[in-house]
């Protein structure tokens, strides 16, 4: 279940939205682990959503060791991460142990994969590569209708 961290309200501190966040997904990891679930949470680029509070993934991981939970792993939007931090690839590889969920979309304009600036020929296999066993999904807007977006 991906526990989105939310914009933060005007005259909230980070340090209070931090401290917020942990908290709820302490008692979230708690439920959901009794329940068989894993929680994932996504860091989302400031440029589509400003105020975002969680935009890194060195920020997400911080807040997953924080939270200390066995089932809190990162949903990697290779969208939103190419914006905010590029150089997917080691970032994928350093981080492959706590990611759960990884998402597809291209740079610009969140379309589908091979329309941007990512090179998908190379990150797929490399992400094979790696021994990623978790889920891939596509997350974008089709650039020519969904239909045609689906057949590639």
């Amino acid at each position: 279940m991906n526990c989105l961290a939310g914009i933060v309200p005007p005259g909230v501190t980070q340090q209070d939205a931090h401290t917020t966040f942990v908290i709820n997904l302490r008692y979230a990891a708690q439920q959901l682990e009794a329940a068989g679930i894993t929680l994932v949470i996504e860091a989302i680029n400031t440029r589509d959503i400003p105020g975002f509070f969680l935009n890194t993934t060195e920020q997400a991981q911080s807040v997953i060791a924080e939270v200390g939970s066995d089932n809190v792993f990162v949903q990697y939007d290779i969208y939103h991460m190419q914006i905010m931090e590029g150089d997917l690839s080691p970032t994928i590889a350093n981080n492959l142990p706590n990611i759960a969920h990884i998402q597809l979309a291209d740079n610009p304009g969140r379309h589908e994969p091979g329309t941007g600036e990512i090179n998908y020929d190379f990150l797929l296999p490399h992400i094979d590569e790696l021994g990623y066993q978790g889920w891939i999904g596509c997350e974008y807007k089709p650039k020519a209708g969904t239909h045609q977006g689906c057949r590639g």
